[in-house]
């Protein structure tokens, strides 16, 4: 077969073109720190990487998810605390005018201070956090209390829909497959409807809200008042011990809240771990080996050279030489 400059000078192009083309590759990897840039230079890598950055994402929302909830947590944890000062002033209150040395106008007073405590307790009912009231379940742009201390969401003939239920449970997607409940609902707090006269059963958590009349906690309060008004020693002994009751289911609820609160953390630091090792997965997907592109450079850099040099003798030959 017979050789011609043409064709010389064709294959010469074409393999310099080659070796520019794998130079040009690494010069992009080292100025990426990337093994590839478009889909084409590794299928398989590009698949597995998609897949990587989708857990990330994925365990990144969970982590807002998580924060949030514990934000949500800590918020409800105050107002059960404040809910706690609240009992605990209370029942000191109530002990000091249960003795038989006060006056009708000393129980008058503690009964002023008693009545300024309900309406603290209605104040903490409607506690919010980030614009959403924590204690009206999933109508948590409506407030639990109104200005009289009694439920303000009530079913009627024509919204039944707005009655307070005791199944409405926030939950937090916190993990694949793992939901939490992070609110509690106004029954589990505040208790039952009691209409007056009626204070018995305290703590009800499954009985739905449908009226607008008080809760049992703020019945408490107000029928402590009245006994503290009238001088009657019973009523306030008998205060005393639902102030007991109600005392000792915050403190049940605020361990709950404890126990909540220590998982939220413990998921924490487990979406930590799982993003840190998801994202060294990935690192070791697509990060380019430094050291070796470096080397993979000066190498083709080398062969680049030698044949441009090549080609310089290869195309040398003009017409004149042959003249000559």
């Amino acid at each position: 077969m017979r050789i011609t400059n043409s064709m010389m000078l064709s294959s010469m192009m074409r393999n310099m073109n080659k070796n520019l083309s794998r130079m040009s590759k690494t010069e992009e990897m080292l100025s990426t720190g990337k093994k590839f840039s478009l889909p084409s230079d590794d299928p398989i890598g590009v698949s597995r990487s998609l897949r990587l950055n989708t857990d990330v994402a994925n365990m990144e929302q969970y982590k807002r998810n998580t924060e949030d909830a514990l934000s949500w947590m800590e918020t409800t944890e105050m107002a059960v605390s404040k809910l706690t000062d609240i009992f605990h002033r209370a029942k000191e209150l109530t002990t000091q005018a249960a003795n038989e040395t006060n006056s009708v106008d000393e129980r008058k007073a503690i009964a002023a201070e008693i009545d300024q405590l309900k309406e603290q307790v209605i104040s903490v009912g409607n506690t919010t956090y980030a614009g959403s009231y924590i204690f009206t379940g999933y109508k948590t742009n409506k407030p639990l209390f109104d200005e009289d201390g009694k439920y303000s969401l009530k079913a009627d003939a024509t919204d039944p829909a707005q009655a307070l239920k005791s199944t409405e449970d926030i939950e937090f997607n916190v993990g694949i497959g793992d939901r939490m409940t992070i609110n509690f609902t106004a029954q589990t707090i505040f208790g039952k409807v009691a209409a007056s006269g009626d204070l018995d059963d305290p703590i009800d958590k499954t009985t739905d809200i449908a009226t607008s009349q008080a809760s049992h906690m703020i019945r408490v309060f107000e029928q402590l008042v009245t006994d503290l008004e009238a001088d009657n020693t019973a009523g306030i002994n008998s205060g005393a011990e639902r102030l007991d009751v109600h005392f000792n289911n915050l403190n049940a609820i605020k361990a709950e809240i404890g126990v909540k609160t220590n998982r939220l953390d413990l998921t924490v630091n487990r979406i930590d771990d799982d993003t840190l090792n998801l994202k060294n997965l990935l690192s070791k997907n697509e990060d380019a080996d430094m050291a070796e592109v470096i080397m993979n450079l000066k190498m083709q850099e080398s062969v680049y050279q030698a044949s441009l040099s090549g080609g310089a003798r290869i195309i040398q030959p003009t017409l004149i030489d042959f003249l000559r």
